[in-house]
């Protein structure tokens, strides 16, 4: 078995996900008491917010080059940033080292397109849903990614930052994420993607009107793909 690396803390809710879902994938497949080789770099978020308010990119990709660095160190095999936002800052931190890193925005094209989705609901942050770097990452691969208007891109926002980076999960949330891809129907949306790693917090995407797809789930399983084969 080989050793996965991740930088997590982006935020600690979503790591301790991955962690639970790539030990889950090791379990199913080997079963017995078989658990994966993890080594996680658990970053202070504070400080990485308020670089992304500040738009400052840049540092906040040396941030999580030097992260790759100190798991490259300790022996990871493959590495992987536990967040869709900090893609935003992949190809700095792929060439500060040389070991794969496997990226979410890759792992989400494989499943899209396996399943002939072409015009999906992008959900998560404002950085990745007004920022092209994921919706170019998936129109390079002929996926015409929709997001929500400007209201609704704001009350996304809040909800991840105000309360799932810090644990709150409400039904209020749930419903007003709900309300979202309800109104992507009218716009003829095939699917939704939970870009955000925390959204599955709120509920599972197989519980939406149409075909869903966390990208917590599917990094988590590429990393155990790798990991195993």
């Amino acid at each position: 078995m080989r050793t996965i690396g991740l930088i997590g803390g982006m935020s600690w809710q979503s790591s301790k996900l991955y962690y639970e879902r790539i030990n889950g994938h090791v379990a199913e497949r080997l079963g017995g008491v078989h658990s994966a080789q993890i080594i996680i770099n658990s970053l202070d978020f504070a400080p990485i917010a308020k670089l992304q308010t500040e738009g400052n990119w840049k540092e906040a990709g040396a941030i999580l080059a030097n992260a790759a660095q100190s798991l490259e160190r300790a022996g990871a095999d493959v590495i992987a940033i536990g967040a869709n936002t900090m893609h935003k800052v992949a190809a700095q931190v792929m060439a500060s080292v040389r070991l794969p890193i496997i990226h979410i925005g890759d792992t989400l094209v494989t499943a899209l397109r396996r399943d002939a989705r072409s015009r999906p609901l992008l959900l998560g942050t404002r950085y990745t849903m007004e920022d092209p770097f994921m919706i170019d990452h998936l129109a390079n691969k002929g996926i015409g990614a929709l997001v929500p208007d400007r209201l609704d891109r704001e009350a996304l926002h809040a909800i991840i930052y105000d309360e799932l980076i810090k644990g709150i999960v409400t039904d209020k949330s749930r419903d007003t994420v709900r309300a979202m891809i309800d109104r992507s129907s009218a716009r003829e949306a095939d699917s939704v993607i939970f870009a955000c790693t925390e959204i599955g917090m709120l509920f599972p995407p197989t519980e939406v009107g149409v075909p869903g797809y966390d990208t917590l789930e599917l990094h988590a399983e590429a990393l155990v793909d790798f990991a195993l084969a």
